[in-house]
């Protein structure tokens, strides 16, 4: 009995290490980066450096440190339409650029899960394979497809589908934006939505298919419902990080295509207006995690 017991006693501090790490990681990384934003995001402009004050000189000055913060960027924010419609177009086309991955991954993802098991790796490592070159280079390959004169364009010429004299008008365009977008984030989308169907339980859809069950019905009834957490996993993956996109919107979209990760790159460089960009940060990061926290709350729930 001793030795269990000791046993015990020794995996208690190694058991509360395990946990604490992840919290110490979670605070250091996200939580005090996140206090820092929020403190710029309640400061005013200055010609200096770094370009806001009150700066915290020390523990003396805490008492007009705090008396000179104020929400002035935020009620800004809610005065200039432009914040405003970034935010609305970002969400917009995070959700439009979302429901064409699912669109577009999930046939993949059902064709991957349901090939043979000799087959699957290398499928899967077909997924991946993007991800071996640079985002930054994928996106350029995509300006010189998509360009006017791109080999788009040159494609279409030679295959006799376009007039010499003519031109694909898609780059700089929202329809350019969203072909980068769903290119660069599909396997964020297929490789969540296959691990949910690879554990599938193959005999339901013989037992359905047995009891007279179309396909199509069977897959509305059985393959779908159980991939959803696959489906939620997946979409939160992408619409998160689609919606404070900058590289994509910038390089193919041009000044016409308006997101709120372009807005929050000329506040802080173009314009070197910290605490207004902060604010932008601080209210886009409340604008996806409430929800989110919301939602997992009530699925906790259920």
């Amino acid at each position: 009995m001793a030795e269990p017991v000791a046993a015990a006693t020794k995996s208690g501090p190694a058991r509360w290490l395990v946990v604490l790490i992840p919290y110490f990681w979670m605070v250091l990384f996200f939580v005090a980066p996140f206090l820092i934003i929020v403190k710029i995001s309640m400061s005013d402009t200055a010609i200096a450096m770094p370009p806001y004050t009150p700066v915290f000189e020390g523990l003396s000055a805490i008492g007009d440190f705090f008396s000179q913060l104020d929400f002035e960027n935020y009620s800004f924010l809610t005065e200039d339409p432009l914040y405003f419609n970034a935010y609305v177009s970002s969400l917009r086309i995070a959700l439009i650029s979302t429901v064409l991955l699912l669109l577009i991954g999930y046939p993949m993802a059902l064709a991957m899960a349901r090939a043979s098991v000799t087959i699957r790796p290398t499928l899967v490592m077909l997924v991946i394979l993007p991800f071996w070159t640079s985002f930054l280079i994928r996106v350029y390959a995509w300006i010189g497809i998509l360009k006017p004169e791109g080999l788009l364009t040159v494609l279409l010429h030679s295959l006799g589908l376009m007039d010499e004299g003519n031109q694909v008008q898609i780059f700089r365009t929202e329809i350019a934006v969203f072909i980068g977008i769903v290119y660069s984030y599909l396997p964020f989308m297929v490789l969540p939505l296959y691990s949910a169907l690879e554990k599938m339980d193959g005999t339901l859809l013989e037992a359905a298919s047995d009891l007279g069950c179309p396909p199509w019905k069977a897959f509305w009834k059985i393959t779908f419902p159980l991939s959803i957490p696959g489906v939620i996993a997946g979409a939160m993956i992408c619409f998160i990080p689609i919606t404070g996109e900058f590289v994509i919107p910038d390089l193919l979209g041009g000044a016409q295509t308006l997101m709120i990760g372009k807005t929050l790159w000329t506040e802080f460089f173009g314009n070197r207006d910290w605490p207004l960009a902060s604010a932008v940060a601080v209210l886009l990061l409340l604008l996806l995690v409430v929800p989110i926290a919301i939602f997992q709350n009530q699925q906790q729930k259920a």
